[in-house]
């Protein structure tokens, strides 16, 4: 049986709305401008009082690998000498070039022949990188720190 094109009409109009209705109510999708990327590094601490570290990682981002250097200081509390291997996230990213740059940090840490290491990191762009995984040596810290990332 056809139906009236009233009818037709107010079911048109009725899906737009449940349509609308959903696009209102569901889950945002992550920006494309602001992506995360996945970030691995290997390095290499030791100090007393001031400290310093060296290391390598690679920032996995939108599909493609990019090498990095880390350098750094630390000045407080430190003493000992860790190696640590740290993986995790990179966040705010709005060009790959945003993640090189000058981070800081504010934390601690102890080891005694192995242990865990975090991070939580953000530099003057605006990314946040927060790191974590096993460290190995004797370190005890609590400290300021500074790190520099130079994409290779």
């Amino acid at each position: 049986m056809p139906q009236s094109p009233e009818r037709r009409a107010h079911v048109l109009r009725l899906i737009a709305a449940l349509l609308l209705a959903l696009g209102l109510v569901a889950p945002p999708l992550p920006s494309f401008a602001q992506a995360a990327g996945q970030v691995r590094v290997k390095i290499v601490k030791a100090g007393l009082l001031l400290g310093g570290g060296a290391g390598r990682g690679v920032l996995t981002y939108r599909g493609k690998t990019y090498p990095f250097k880390v350098n750094g200081l630390s000045l407080g509390i430190t003493a000992g000498a860790t190696i640590g291997r740290l993986d995790g996230w990179a966040s705010d990213i709005h060009d790959v070039g945003d993640f090189a740059g000058t981070y800081s940090s504010v934390g601690g840490g102890f080891a005694l022949v192995g242990g865990v290491n975090g991070v939580h990191l953000r530099n003057e762009k605006g990314v946040t990188i927060v790191l974590q995984g096993p460290k190995a040596g004797l370190e005890l810290a609590a400290n300021i720190s500074q790190v520099t990332i130079s994409l290779r």
